[in-house]
């Protein structure tokens, strides 16, 4: 079930955003624009409507999230019983692609983690395509198509993709989502790093014109 509106935080790139839920979940987002159909929709429905969750498989005891300084990258911070772990949420400054990129951190202890990647383009209504191509793992639907990168092993079941992982402190475990039109090729994978960086650096500009 989705979060109250004014629980979720916004991420973006200048042509269309995405809503973050506190536990961890991408509950909305309309890819390539704003004005495009929605391909995570459970803000308006339910999970099979689309969402991308990213959290602790066991819980947790305290979460604590935060907008890095005169940015919109997004830091959350959740506390279990087993250690600390901080999922950092952005989209890079559009070049050529939209691109939502979430990098997991371990802070403390050693934490199992889950992620369950439930993708519906048109609002929930089109059960895309899943297939490998490369390196990376590729849904499309109609005229959309997006590809999931990460260096961790992820599975499909009923109609879902999904991973487990664990993180130990300095663990930094990316997860990139590129859209692209299902006639065009592959695109080629980003630096998440990288990208952070040119992110942070890209807002911070931006915020300094701000009075």
């Amino acid at each position: 079930m989705a979060s109250r509106i004014e629980d979720y935080a916004l991420i973006g790139d200048t042509h269309t955003a995405a809503l973050v839920a506190a536990d961890g979940s991408i509950d909305w987002l309309c890819v390539p624009r704003f004005d495009s159909g929605a391909c995570f929709a459970a803000l308006i429905g339910g999970d099979e409507h689309g969402r991308w969750r990213l959290a602790p498989a066991g819980g947790f005891r305290r979460i604590r999230r935060r907008y890095r300084d005169e940015t919109l990258v997004l830091e959350t911070d959740f506390e279990t019983r087993d250690g600390a772990v901080r999922v950092v949420d952005f989209m890079p400054l559009r070049m050529q692609r939209c691109h939502l990129v979430r990098v997991v951190e371990g802070l403390s202890g050693s934490v199992s983690m889950s992620m369950e990647w439930i993708l519906r383009f048109d609002y929930g209504a089109i059960v895309p395509w899943v297939r490998r191509v490369d390196d990376a793992l590729v849904a499309v639907g109609g005229p959309d198509a997006i590809c999931l990168r990460s260096p961790v092993a992820l599975e499909g079941r009923d109609f879902t993709t999904v991973a487990e992982f664990r993180v130990e402190p300095g663990d930094r475990v990316p997860f990139v989502l590129s859209w692209f039109a299902s006639h065009r090729p592959l695109p080629k994978a980003i630096d998440p790093e990288r990208a952070l960086a040119d992110t942070e650096k890209w807002w911070r500009k931006w915020s300094a014109r701000c009075t």
